[in-house]
């Protein structure tokens, strides 16, 4: 007789409350030491909780639990296409734990943020991923998304914000 296979985990997704601000905060820790950034990693409760739940909060945060256990997170915000003249929604982070990878969860999180995009009548559900992470790569075109090759991230940052910042004399 052979061993009886062990049932699926349940997976469920939800909206982050307060109470998860820590989880939050560990899983954005996991993220930047996979992304080898962990460097700049700053994140602590403190910093996070006002900017997903204080007054004029402009983030969302989706939580997939498996078992009741959070074990990955997708961080998002709407944005504004000038061209379509409709928001967007941008997902800034989706991180699953190493041990939840291959259970779905990853394709339960895009759905559910597909949903709210649709949901919101938002003209576009996007964003970007490392150019070494080939595995994230395959895994969103097999999702249905398109890698835009001739775009690229701009980015302004730290001292050369300052100065881009400072008004003119």
């Amino acid at each position: 007789m052979s061993p009886a296979a062990a049932p699926a985990p349940r997976a469920a997704v939800r909206f982050a409350t307060r109470e998860d601000v820590p989880v939050i905060v560990s899983l954005i820790r996991e993220l930047a030491v996979y992304e080898k950034l962990e460097h700049l990693a700053t994140a602590t409760p403190e910093r996070l909780e006002p900017q997903l739940f204080g007054q004029g909060a402009v983030i969302e945060c989706l939580i997939g639990e498996q078992d009741g256990e959070p074990v990955a997170f997708a961080l998002f915000f709407h944005n504004f296409s000038t061209f379509l003249c409709r928001k967007g929604l941008y997902l800034e982070d989706l991180f699953v734990r190493p041990s939840a990878r291959g259970t779905g969860m990853g394709r339960l999180l895009l759905q559910r943020l597909a949903q709210i995009a649709v949901e919101r009548d938002c003209g576009r559900f996007e964003w970007s991923v490392l150019d070494w992470n080939v595995d994230a790569q395959a895994f969103y075109a097999r999702m249905g998304a398109t890698m835009l090759p001739d775009w690229r991230i701009c980015r302004v940052t730290g001292d050369a914000l300052q100065a881009l910042g400072k008004p003119a004399a």
